[in-house]
């Protein structure tokens, strides 16, 4: 069983850090006026945003495996999982396409980024206690 209690402890720990990310992240959108240096470090967070995201993910399915729970609240961690890269996909896709140039995109991008980042915490929040009540 020690070996489950680990996979238990890093998935949380993984969950733990993938707010970290996504705080740091809205902060940034809060903070950084430039769009250059916003983008530029979102680019750089992002590969590691997907990587803690998928080590939920992984570590979550190795679990649930384990136990053979297949229940609701497992469900819901699955599509919340799946619906965080989804969203983070389009707001870095939006964010990709905009040009130094075009000031009213990149002031368009920070409502959004704010939007996304919020809903992103909303939903981890969400199933982290809906996951501790069941």
């Amino acid at each position: 069983m020690d070996i489950m209690s680990s996979s238990i402890v890093t998935h949380v720990y993984m969950i733990y850090f993938l707010f970290a990310i996504m705080v740091f992240n809205l902060i940034a959108v809060n903070v950084i006026k430039d769009f250059v240096k916003l983008s530029r470090l979102l680019r750089g967070m992002t590969p590691l945003y997907h990587l803690v995201n998928a080590m939920v993910i992984y570590t979550g399915m190795i679990v649930s495996a384990y136990v053979r729970d297949l229940s609701p609240t497992v469900i819901l961690m699955i599509f919340a999982g799946i619906f965080i890269l989804v969203i983070e996909i389009k707001r870095y896709k939006k964010m990709r396409i905009i040009k130094i140039a075009d000031i009213e995109l990149q002031t368009q991008f920070y409502s959004y980024a704010k939007k996304i980042y919020m809903i992103e915490i909303a939903v981890l929040v969400f199933v982290y206690i809906i996951s501790k009540i069941f």
